[in-house]
């Protein structure tokens, strides 16, 4: 599956748009994870325990979202973007939405694949 956060694939067409897909997860905070954050949120510094949350919470929703376009025979995904709210104190949801699509690879009049746009 070809994803693109672009409207386009660069070297290939798309010959039908299919539908909008998406994704989306609900994660809340580790209380323990919560306090430690807090700590760190003192001194300053990356919170790794909610980076390591936003990035499971990301695959999980790229992952929907392509399980969806592959249920529609598509070979792509364009215009991919990130959305995120707060559901209730402690719980935030990801959204991750495109466009699935099928694409063809562009060729030139010899038969090769075209490096161009």
């Amino acid at each position: 599956m070809q994803l693109s956060n672009l409207e386009h694939l660069p070297n290939y067409i798309i010959t039908e748009r299919l539908d909008v897909v998406y994704g989306s997860t609900v994660r809340s905070k580790h209380v323990g994870k919560d306090l430690l954050a807090g700590l760190k949120n003192i001194v300053g510094g990356e919170l790794t325990a909610y980076t390591e949350l936003l990035e499971e919470a990301r695959q999980e929703a790229m992952s929907r979202m392509i399980a969806k376009a592959q249920a529609l025979g598509a070979d792509a995904i364009v215009g991919i973007r990130f959305s995120t709210s707060n559901i209730t104190a402690g719980a935030s949801e990801l959204f991750v939405y495109g466009t699935a699509v099928k694409v063809q690879k562009k060729f030139n009049p010899f038969g090769q694949a075209d490096g161009t746009e």
